[in-house]
């Protein structure tokens, strides 16, 4: 099993996204791209990790 490598500065507890490192709930890229799911979000809820990949089902 390889393990993924863990940027601290990224803080993650998406799980089921393929970039996710579960052990340290942080993501595996070196960065990451910020969307926006509303055209003026005022809240969090109005933005998303664009980065996002679905991981393996289990």
């Amino acid at each position: 099993m390889d393990k993924k490598s863990c940027n601290t500065s990224i803080k993650c507890t998406v799980s089921s996204c393929a970039y996710h490192n579960a052990p340290q709930n942080c993501c595996s890229l070196d960065s990451i791209k910020v969307g926006c799911c509303d055209c003026t979000p005022t809240k969090c809820e109005g933005t998303e990790c664009a980065s996002f990949k679905l991981g393996q089902v289990r």
